[in-house]
């Protein structure tokens, strides 16, 4: 009998997603595609918990650590790099199996993505421009003039979206809001096998600790501090990746490291809350797994593969 066409794995952050995807893969003869937003910047390898050179030595891994934290980088360009992934994979022959803990990621994998023009260089420079000159709450005042439905959804401190918003209105002519009742074609179809792994809330708030310890003394600081050596805009994603914001604030001198880990730890633990809330509302007709362990969660989907 013929395998699925893909294998999806959705879980919240410390959950053990990439432990299992590679479990799977060196098992079934399958790739990892990376679906983790944080997961795709190369300075970030240890805060993002990114699998290491031995593990990707184990199977191919793809989108992972391949876009720079300096540049921005959004849902519709990982989807154009999921598409040559996938056709990669099955070129190889090999069983794609889509690992991560960022919704909207396998949202746009799995129903496509409204169609927005591409928003030309020149207008994102002059966004970003406006952004600073004004600062939030005026800027947000203006995208509320211009466009009151995008202005009424976005909270003055979301700096990104409030660019965006800028942009695609600039750009188009049209609210964002507009562009995305429109619908995209799905990227992933056939015979799909989808978990969700939800462990134990006890389990998981002692792992989230334990690892973030493990980072710092395998020198997540010290990525903290390239990035902010080599002038990370505040205003790009990866300065908002789990860590990022409490370890510079440390290296500013405004935390102590204790105070910043702590920080940093709490806010995790809320991420991973709000992931599963998504997780829940969003993907309802997923399998969830509500195991810990890598071993019991493999017997399952294997269980399914057989």
């Amino acid at each position: 009998m013929a395998g699925p066409d893909a294998v999806l794995i959705a879980g919240p952050t410390a959950s053990g997603k990439s432990a299992l995807a590679l479990k799977l893969a060196r098992d079934y003869g399958g790739a990892v595609i990376n679906a983790d937003a944080m997961q795709v910047y190369r300075e970030l390898r240890v805060l993002s918990a990114r699998p290491d050179a031995a593990e990707e030595a184990l199977a191919p891994h793809y989108l992972y650590g391949f876009v720079s934290s300096f540049e921005p980088f959004s849902v519709g360009r990982w989807l154009d790099a999921a598409r040559g992934a996938l056709d990669e994979v099955r070129a190889r022959g090999l069983v794609p199996i889509v690992c991560g803990g960022t919704g909207l990621y396998f949202a746009s994998l799995l129903n496509g993505l409204s169609p927005i023009p591409e928003i030309h260089a020149s207008i994102r420079v002059e966004a970003r421009q406006k952004l600073s000159e004004l600062g939030n709450e005026r800027f947000h005042a203006a995208l509320a003039a211009r466009d009151p439905v995008m202005g009424e959804r976005l909270a003055p401190g979301d700096s990104q979206r409030l660019v965006r918003a800028w942009e695609v209105i600039e750009a188009t002519g049209q609210s964002l809001a507009e562009w995305q009742m429109l619908k995209g074609e799905p990227v992933l179809t056939g015979d799909l096998l989808r978990y969700v792994l939800k462990p134990n809330r006890e389990w998981l708030v002692a792992r989230i600790a334990k690892r973030f310890r493990t980072m710092i003394d395998e020198g997540a600081l010290e990525e903290v501090r390239a990035l902010r050596d080599g002038g990370l805009s505040g205003d790009l994603p990866a300065a908002r990746a789990l860590g990022v914001p409490s370890l510079m604030a440390h290296l500013e001198g405004r935390l102590s490291l204790d105070q910043a880990v702590e920080q940093a730890i709490v806010e995790t633990r809320q991420y991973a809350k709000r992931q599963m809330t998504w997780f829940r509302h969003q993907m309802p007709d997923w399998r969830v797994l509500e195991l810990s362990e890598t071993g019991a969660q493999a017997a399952v989907i294997e269980a399914d593969l057989a």
